[in-house]
């Protein structure tokens, strides 16, 4: 049997773990940066809540813990995207698998409202192992207006009593849920880990130790986000030369990655530069790798038109244009000082 959590553990989720799954509550939001482990720690409280162990759980060698592990359990539903869904491992129902294996339209990238409602069926029936049952909603900020709607009436009242339902929403962007939903869940905010913890868990992944270094910066001290930009085919050396790289115009610095991930890398970017002319230290760049700026170039102005594209980086455009203006957009600020100090 697969033992849950996944190897190598996150000594920092699983602390977090042992302390909620003691607590009383049918539903619980956590919520905290991307990044820290939201995903890792839904699914082990869900699986320790679940274990049919006694003494430590989740034992992850029970029934109840290798159904989890391979993603059968019969009573546990796990509220995602299909686009989240098939990037970590869970099924999509029958008829939405058929939809898009026959290209009838795209994995969703919101929870449907139809996943909602068979949820709620879910909620309805007997426990299949006499555990209870658990439903995690990750990332709950996926949920719309209706699909959240539709969930309300059952999170603050789940069927079953204390055998009954529980839930688990985990997110990255709690600002973002319905007021309704928050006011309905107890909140844990995520832990961060030390530097050290991070950098011997990027290490357990075979992730050379100045290489972790990097990128955990790079993540602003996020682990499992820096591994997700190795994962990407981000290197320490190509991270540490990318400030240059925009700086002369070279969309190939960003080739292959994903629009979302080249547009959080320019606004990093455009925070270190700020927080150099404002006189602090950089926090996702070493100040070395920084390009020299004129006084006057527009960070402001740059850092405000990557807030607005941020919002609108999942419609469908055409990708290679969008990183070419953007890249021509960051040349523009980081072209060096004149002698005359103009932009």
């Amino acid at each position: 049997m697969s033992p849950v959590p996944q190897t190598p553990p996150m000594p920092w989720v699983a602390r977090q773990r042992e302390s909620l799954a003691a607590k009383p509550g049918h539903a619980w939001l956590l919520q905290g940066a991307a990044g820290l482990g939201q995903y890792e720690l839904a699914i082990e409280l869900a699986a320790s809540w679940l274990c049919e162990a006694p003494g430590t759980k989740p034992c992850g060698q029970c029934p109840s813990c290798h159904g989890i592990a391979v993603r059968t359990h019969a009573d546990l539903c796990v509220l995602m995207p299909e686009v989240t869904l098939i990037e970590r491992g869970w099924p999509l129902d029958e008829k939405a698998q058929k939809d898009i294996d026959e290209k009838d339209r795209k994995p969703s990238r919101e929870i449907r409202v139809e996943a909602v409602r068979e949820a709620l069926e879910f909620a309805q029936r007997t426990s299949g192992r006499g555990q209870g049952k658990v439903i995690v909603v990750y990332p709950a900020e996926r949920l719309n207006t209706v699909s959240a709607n539709a969930l309300l009436k059952t999170l603050e009242e789940p069927p079953g009593g204390a055998q009954g339902t529980r839930f688990i929403l985990a997110s990255e962007a709690a600002h973002l849920l319905l007021p309704t939903l928050r006011s309905r869940c107890l909140t844990h905010t995520m832990a961060w880990p030390d530097a050290s913890e991070a950098l011997a868990w990027l290490g357990a992944h075979g992730m050379p130790a100045a290489e972790a270094a990097t990128l955990l910066r790079a993540a602003g001290g996020r682990p499992q986000a820096a591994l997700d930009l190795a994962a990407m085919g981000c290197n320490a050396q190509a991270w540490k030369q990318l400030p240059q790289a925009l700086a002369r115009g070279e969309v190939a610095a960003l080739g292959g990655w994903p629009a979302a991930r080249a547009l959080d890398a320019m606004q990093k970017l455009c925070h270190d530069l700020m927080a150099r002319q404002a006189g602090a230290p950089p926090r996702f760049f070493e100040a070395a790798d920084l390009p020299p700026l004129s006084q006057r170039a527009p960070l402001s102005a740059w850092s405000a038109e990557l807030q607005a594209a941020a919002r609108a980086v999942e419609h469908p455009v055409q990708a290679g244009l969008q990183l070419e203006a953007w890249v021509s957009r960051a040349r523009r600020v980081l072209r060096p000082p004149t002698r005359t100090g103009a932009v």
